[in-house]
This record gives C-alpha cells, structure tokens and sequence, in this order.
C-alpha cells in the first residue's frame, strides 16, 4: 500500500463503523486522516488511538448537512498539510421505513445527509483538487442503490443519487483534471446504521437480520484498495455483502 502513504485524506462520519475504520486502515498504511463527524468526543478518541499506533491524524467537528461546515473542513485540511488527497465521503443515515407511514421528515434527513452532505463534500474539495491537478472523491452507496427493497424506497433513492454523483463527477474530471471517482457499496454491514430507524416493522426486520453483517473493515479495505491503485488506474465500482447474504 505504498501509494496511500503520505496521502491527506479527509474522512467524514470518522466516529465509528466504515469512517472508523478506514481511518484507522489508512493511518496504519501511513496517510494522514482528517476526521470529520458530529461527535466531538468519539473523534477524539479514534484519533488518540491512532496517534498511539505511530499514526498521523486530526479531527475538526463537522456536520456534513452544512455546506459552511464542510468548506471550513477543508480549509483546515489545506492549513494543515497544504493539500487534499481523497476524500471518503462516508457520513449517512437509513432510517427505512414503509411509504405509507409518511415519515417525511425522516425522508428528508436522508436527502440531507445521504445527498447533500456528499455534494457538500464535494463542493468543499473540489476548488482544491482542480488546483493540484490530482485528487480522489470516494462515496460510499449501498448495495441498496442498484435494488430497492420493500421499506428502502427512499434510502435507496438516496444511493442510486450517490452512483449518479459518482459517475458524473468521473466523466467530467478523470480526465480534464485528473480526479478520480469511486462508488464504494457496501451490503449489510455492522455499523450504527440500524440505530437511526424508528419504525417498529423495520426495526424488527433489523433485528432478525443484524448479526449477518460484515465488519466494517472489510469495506475500509475496499477502499484503501482504490486509493492505492496508481494514478492512471481508476476503480470506478466497488460492491463488498455478506457471502452470507449473497
């Protein structure tokens, strides 16, 4: 993994589950990880651990709904190490429900967090990126964003947005400005994902089905696999699920 050595990656929902684990991956391979989440205390945990490790890391709380946030991310970043490497754009929310419950709030934290929070993320890094003429945007998806389940309708809605932005992004700058883009979709995954729902049907579904998931450092892998690659390689589509639930 010599490649990812030295990196400036920024790393959004770093507090736990996939965030956590890439950051600690990373910093392990010799990156330097900027954290980014909501809750001050985790962050500063997982970075107190991987500076014990020998590694390399910072945290700025950041809330990714906030596009003033994210831009103040970066700014750090840039203050910090004087460049952007990658950016995980990790940070989302799935509290899944059926249609005709009409949570509509939740639907919209998930357009928020889920969609904006990686164009924000985007927006944030992108000025940088153009600037060095390199750079790597990572958005995590969900298996969920090529099929949509019973309860998913709008959690899914959010990750096939995820795939478009992530193409997009690929089409217009891999080559004019050398940017790489890359969708990372997780299946079942043991994270705090579950956590967020409050529907009782849907959480029971959880409930049953919570213990096939995989650990988060399998899609941490996933990802240090893409950055890794050389500049001229770019992995475009990543899907890791339980072989449990293949």
């Amino acid at each position: 993994m010599e490649n990812i050595k030295g990196k400036v990656v920024i790393i959004t929902g770093a507090s736990s589950g996939i965030g956590e684990a890439t950051a600690r991956l990373l910093a392990d391979y010799g990156a330097k990880v900027v954290l980014a989440a909501r809750r001050e205390d985790r962050l500063q945990s997982v970075v107190n651990g991987i500076k014990q490790n020998g590694g390399e890391a910072v945290s700025v709380r950041a809330d990714v709904v906030s596009s003033q946030d994210m831009i103040n991310l970066a700014r750090f970043a840039v203050d910090k190490y004087g460049r952007i490497d990658v950016l995980v754009n990790n940070a989302g929310i799935m509290p899944n429900s059926r249609m005709n419950e009409l949570r509509v709030e939740e639907w919209e934290q998930m357009i928020d967090v889920n969609i904006k929070g990686v164009l924000n993320g985007i927006a944030a890094v992108l000025p940088v990126m153009r600037e060095q003429q390199s750079g790597h945007v990572i958005n995590l998806s969900s298996t969920a964003g090529y099929h949509v389940s019973a309860t998913s309708a709008v959690y899914a809605a959010t990750k096939f947005a995820v795939r478009a932005i992530s193409e997009g992004l690929r089409l217009e700058e891999s080559g004019a400005s050398g940017i790489r883009s890359t969708v990372v979709s997780p299946g079942l995954t043991n994270t705090e994902l579950f956590s967020s729902i409050t529907s009782p049907e849907v959480k029971a579904m959880a409930s049953q089905i919570g213990d096939l998931g995989i650990a988060p450092s399998s899609i941490a892998r996933a990802i240090a696999f893409a950055i890794n690659e050389p500049d001229d390689a770019l992995v475009s589509e990543i899907m890791v699920r339980p072989a449990a639930l293949a």
